[in-house]
């Protein structure tokens, strides 16, 4: 296995800084918009089913960037193919600020959703490059920014909706695109000689995006046939990428055992853990009457518990090993969810307060080991192809677990009170936590690199 020559670590945070802000642009946008759909719907005089896929236009374009993401890194470079996606991103959210009707912003959302898509893979693509043996050192703080821009994004937006109104949701976020751009022009490295020339797998793309797209649609909707139709195209890939010596998204990657353990784990905590963070704010917005900005507060601990831990992911990973860290890092989430399977019984704030720090903790834990032994177990010219199946894959786990949950949160409702139904669906939750630790069992116990 080749790996990167490690490069000073001055370097190596310049670029994490640069990424972080990429990362941090797409994840404020895809939760900052849910909360001024009604503003939006208002403003433009247009019916709330339009409005709505305002976010699902979003959604939906970045499922289908993310299957080229590998592709386009190989062909063109990590840094042409980052910059493309920054300058994309900006200039869509600069014309969703000026958007004259419903039709025009959903359109613009999707120019915005297509580099927003790109930003994640590629942006953990290059890092992981060019970390090399420093991958498990820094690689929590990069991801930090996957778990406190969620919260921060109902806050921004609220605010934002509130004192300037909704175009500023877009106008807000134009600066920090154009600031990233301008950084990532001069911090990201230059592209390495002889790029991988392998011919696009058309075929591939017909098949797995649309596909893609389909399945996170149905699912994330409740659409059934769009769901089945997710279910045909991404199998029929499955049949095509075994017969095409270059498929757009390289199966083979499963054969290795650390890639395909830490996939397992990221489907299962994007199918478990991370899908009932939806339950949070919904809870606190439908039964506790919090405003946007009121429930991204009381959401808060959760964010620095997660935060407390990625800082540390480095130390505790050399210290106690994947295995451990990631099965402690279950073990702290899954204990941070029982207070809130007993909703019912009304628990006092301060008990969900410190349930939501452990479970933060917990959640911070387990991202660190994931990430390491995903890319550490690769050579390095294969990571732009694992950054994109690994992305692929934890978007189907987090969109078939939210849609699960949101099916059986539906049902409680229609039978108990509102408290009782939502206690009955973190017990769910909590049962497909439990599947998690299965995968993290086979963790290797020394990071690979």
């Amino acid at each position: 296995m080749t790996t990167a020559v490690a490069r000073p670590d001055a370097a190596l945070w310049r670029l994490g800084g640069v990424l972080i802000m990429g990362a941090v642009l797409s994840i404020l946008d895809a939760t900052i918009v849910t909360v001024g759909i009604d503003s939006i719907a208002r403003d433009l005089d247009s019916p709330l089913t339009t409005v709505q896929w305002v976010a699902s236009a979003y959604l939906l374009a970045a499922s289908v960037a993310i299957p080229l993401s590998g592709w386009l890194t190989d062909r063109f470079g990590g840094r042409a193919v980052w910059l493309t996606a920054v300058a994309l991103f900006t200039a869509g959210t600069l014309l969703c600020g000026f958007a004259w009707s419903a039709p025009a912003l959903i359109a613009f959302r999707v120019l915005h959703g297509l580099g927003g898509g790109l930003m994640q893979p590629v942006g953990q693509a290059v890092f992981a490059q060019a970390a090399g043996p420093a991958l498990g050192r820094m690689i929590g703080v990069i991801t930090l920014p996957a778990t406190v821009a969620p919260v921060l994004g109902p806050m921004l937006g609220g605010a934002l909706v509130a004192d300037f109104g909704w175009r500023w949701m877009f106008f807000g976020i134009v600066p920090l695109g154009v600031a990233t751009f301008l950084f990532a022009r001069r911090l990201l490295p230059a592209p390495e000689p002889g790029g991988v020339r392998a011919p696009l797998d058309v075929v591939g793309i017909a098949l797995l995006s649309p596909g893609l797209g389909a399945l996170v649609y149905g699912l994330s909707e409740g659409v059934l046939v769009a769901t089945v139709v997710g279910v045909v195209l991404l199998l029929a890939y499955g049949v095509h990428a075994s017969r095409t010596p270059s498929p757009v998204l390289d199966l083979t990657l499963f054969r290795n055992r650390g890639f395909a353990v830490a996939s397992a784990s990221t489907f299962l905590l994007g199918a478990s853990l991370y899908s009932s963070m939806l339950l949070l704010p919904l809870y606190y917005q439908q039964v506790e009457q919090a405003s946007a900005l009121r429930a991204g507060l009381l959401l808060a601990p959760q964010a620095l518990g997660s935060a407390a831990v990625m800082l540390a992911g480095g130390r505790l990973l050399a210290r106690f090993g994947p295995r451990r860290m990631m099965l402690a890092g279950i073990a702290l989430s899954v204990l941070g969810t029982i207070t809130f399977t007993q909703l019912g019984s009304e628990p006092s704030g301060l008990l969900l307060t410190l349930s939501l720090l452990i479970r933060g903790a917990g959640l911070g834990a387990a991202t660190t080991p994931g990430m390491t032994t995903l890319y550490g177990s690769l050579e390095r010219s294969r990571i732009p192809r694992a950054a994109s199946a690994f992305n692929v894959v934890n978007r189907i786990g987090g969109s078939l677990g939210t849609a699960l949950l949101a099916a059986i949160l539906h049902h409680a409702l229609s039978a108990s009170p509102p408290p009782t139904a939502f206690g009955t669906t973190f017990t769910w939750a909590l049962a497909l936590s439990a599947l998690t630790l299965i995968p993290a069992a086979f963790f290797p116990q020394r990071s690979p690199r």
